[in-house]
């Protein structure tokens, strides 16, 4: 299998301007995304994001309609089996040949979306209408709008039918997460809000560990984020699992890189003996790769 094939996740397919196909390591198939943030603009800053903010957008705003349209059209052709004779795909092993899920993704934040409860309702439809009652409706956030009863009343528009939300975790202490998040804001608050929202939703913790100047973080920073975890259960968030990773895609800050395999084995192994949560590890990706 081409590297590519993981690494790619670009935002255009073809002449979409807000839906694009990828298949993703941590979805183990085809996830259908959808960019509700095209503007670029996020209230994190995240060295590790592969998103070029120097290069302007080519839309500002999202169009609504265009963009139900362009997801029913991609779910037409996952639900058919078309997309795998697109030239993009067509080298896609078997058993990475199945639509697992619509993820609302893209280049922001996607709680910062004021019509995400709507856009939930109208992919949720169009499972129906396409018979894929089987294929999650996924929602990645930073976690920092979770306290929001807008934003929450939004994201429970997904318990219509398989959903999950996975909230983003990269540190435990609060100078690192203020690296890491490219912001000085309190991963106190960060960790309550997937509290609270765990409390009514069932949440999956996506944790990506970069090298910051070749080195990865260190074993204390690894405990101090297990023990965050257990701050979240033990104050009633429902968490479905911890997905620990590192870099797949060319970061905007040349100082970050990948952490290998064997590392990353034991970054997860060592969280995993101290929260009583399923762990699971996604291997990175040498961007460069000529594979």
């Amino acid at each position: 299998m081409k590297t590519a094939l993981l690494s790619e996740h670009s935002r255009q397919f073809e002449r979409l301007r807000f839906a694009y196909p990828v298949v993703s390591r941590r979805s183990r198939g085809l996830s259908l995304g959808l960019n509700v943030n095209p503007d670029k603009v996020c209230n994190f800053d995240c060295p590790y994001c592969q998103v070029d903010r120097t290069v302007a957008p080519r839309d500002k705003q999202v169009d609504f309609d265009v963009m139900i349209a362009e997801i029913d059209a991609l779910m037409g052709l996952a639900a058919s089996g078309e997309i795998w004779n697109h030239p993009k795909f067509a080298d896609t092993p078997p058993h990475l040949r199945r639509f697992n899920d619509i993820a609302f993704a893209g280049d922001g934040e996607p709680t910062t979306y004021p019509r995400l409860g709507e856009a939930i309702r109208e992919v949720a439809r169009l499972r129906e209408k396409h018979k894929l009652p089987e294929v999650k409706i996924i929602v990645l956030t930073n976690g920092l709008l979770l306290n929001k009863l807008s934003v929450l009343s939004a994201l429970e528009e997904l318990k219509v039918g398989p959903y999950e939300v996975w909230a983003k975790l990269d540190a435990g202490t609060q100078d690192y997460f203020e690296f890491i998040a490219g912001r000085q804001l309190s991963l106190q608050r960060v960790v309550d809000n997937i509290a609270l929202a765990g409390s009514r939703l069932e949440i999956t913790v996506q944790s990506l560990f970069p090298t910051v100047d070749g080195k990865d973080p260190a074993d204390a920073e690894i405990d101090a984020f297990a023990e965050r975890i257990n701050e979240i259960c033990a104050k009633g968030g429902k968490l479905r699992l911890v997905q620990v990773y590192t870099t797949a895609r060319r970061p905007a800050l040349g100082r970050i890189g990948m952490i290998e395999d064997a590392r990353l084995d034991s970054i997860g192994a060592r969280i995993a003996m101290k929260v009583d949560v399923p762990v699971e590890v996604y291997y990175g990706r040498h961007w460069d790769s000529s594979d």
